[in-house]
């Protein structure tokens, strides 16, 4: 056979398997948050705190914030928790968060500004991650003046809304405009704890995020009791 017939043979079959060959994956955005690369910071999770919160049902916090913590807990995240004046004022953080944390005693502080507490920027700092993630009570005052901190420090803040409350809608959103102005980045619960897993496939942490999502999860943990009741459906499954 001549070369050119022998080139014009091949090259086809070449083009072919060229055609089937998968795409490399794409590395993960820089920004995504990962159990390794971020500080947990929950503030003020009171009783005090909550009684005036009005832009999120309390129940539905204290289920988001819940569920956030044995996020953090599974994926072995950092975790800080912070209170201020709970003893003479505030009250203790709220039980089914010190439950999720139950060695750990929380930071009581004077400030309203955590970012304030030497004992708190100190803790951050000890983790060594740029990343910190935040939730608080109230949004327009314990969770805005630290992110606004933090981010002049040159850390990246992410900010969970939903485990966050304002004592009026409009002082909630308000404050979320403000620190998103400034940089920060606005997540929910859900959204963070599936970040984190990323993968169905990560088996270690699978079994404790899809139960976190059944007790916390509203329809979507229904979902997953449902499918795994009805046809033992599992996520990452083909």
């Amino acid at each position: 056979m001549h070369f050119q017939s022998l080139i014009k043979a091949v090259l086809p079959v070449v083009f072919a398997f060229s055609a089937a060959a998968p795409a490399l994956a794409a590395p993960p955005a820089e920004q995504l948050l990962t159990p390794k690369n971020h500080t947990l910071v929950l503030i003020d999770h009171q009783p005090q705190m909550a009684f005036a919160t009005r832009s999120i049902d309390i129940a539905e916090l204290r289920n988001n914030v819940t569920g956030l913590a044995k996020a953090a807990k599974t994926f072995k995240v950092p975790t800080i928790l912070t209170t201020v004046a709970a003893k003479s004022f505030s009250g203790p953080i709220f039980p089914e968060l010190q439950a999720v944390f139950p060695e750990q005693l929380p930071i009581d502080r004077t400030t309203m500004n955590t970012w304030e507490d030497q004992r708190v920027v100190d803790a951050v700092h000890k983790n060594g991650h740029k990343k910190v993630v935040m939730a608080a009570l109230w949004t327009e005052v314990c969770l805005v003046q630290p992110v606004l901190s933090a981010i002049d420090q040159g850390y990246q803040v992410y900010i969970v809304t939903d485990a966050s409350g304002g004592v009026s809608k409009e002082a909630h959103d308000m404050a979320v405009l403000r620190m998103v102005q400034a940089g920060a980045r606005p997540v929910t619960w859900m959204q963070y704890m599936l970040e984190l897993q990323r993968d169905w496939a990560r088996g270690e942490t699978y079994a404790p995020v899809t139960k976190i999502a059944a007790e916390h999860g509203g329809g979507y943990g229904l979902g997953i009791i449902y499918a795994k009741d009805m046809f033992n459906a599992k996520e990452g499954q083909k």
